[in-house]
């Protein structure tokens, strides 16, 4: 049996629309600290102090602070804000599939584990982000996926629930936990099986996906 069409397509950000790499960041920043570029790093990337900061248990300037304390980073708070945020790429046959999505007439949103120096930084470098229905960051719900309660935001925001919504993750938890509410989920492993897969879903002939 076929899945209904859905009504909203939900994009996780990282690693689906933009890829990111918190080298590059830590190679900016160790340079004006007493830790080599490794340890930076670490500080940074899948550590308890970054899911603090997404979770929204830290500010910005609490995140600097501790940064500071832990690397003895001696840079000023907009140099540390843009080397942070400076970790992006583009996927962009990813984004060329929801310029296509939008042009089509179907809403879409970003549901991300996020922060608000990289929000802040995207929505300034990168246009295709303002095209959006709307944002479901982790920091500001305060908590992250795989939590249900970020997932009910979704639903909220989106002002729809299961097999309605379409949601694309590269992480198999996070996409497991919004099957189990019904929606709709790719996996994403392949750009060009989800481009596919969404083509598929989204009934080409009839939607304009082209």
């Amino acid at each position: 049996m076929n899945s209904p069409t859905p009504r909203a397509i939900v994009f996780d950000l990282g690693k689906v629309l933009l890829d990111f790499n918190y080298a590059r960041a830590a190679r900016a920043l160790a340079a004006r600290s007493r830790v080599d570029e490794e340890a930076f790093r670490q500080a940074l990337d899948q550590s308890e102090l970054l899911w603090r900061f997404e979770s929204g248990k830290l500010s910005s300037a609490e995140m600097f602070h501790e940064v500071v304390q832990i690397t003895g980073y001696c840079g000023d708070f907009p140099s540390f804000a843009q080397a942070f945020g400076d970790i992006f790429t583009e996927i962009a046959p990813m984004i060329d599939l929801h310029a296509r999505i939008r042009q089509a007439g179907v809403p879409t949103y970003i549901f991300s584990n996020t922060n608000g120096l990289a929000v802040d930084f995207i929505r300034g470098r990168f246009p295709f982000f303002q095209g959006f229905q709307g944002y479901i960051f982790s920091h500001e719900v305060g908590c992250m996926k795989p939590e249900p309660a970020i997932y009910e935001a979704v639903e909220s925001l989106a002002g729809h629930r299961g097999d309605r919504l379409l949601y694309i993750d590269d992480r198999e938890e996070n996409v497991r936990a919004g099957s189990a509410r019904g929606w709709q989920v790719i996996h994403h492993l392949s750009v060009s099986e989800t481009v596919a897969r969404v083509e598929r879903q989204l009934n080409p002939a009839d939607r304009r996906l082209a």
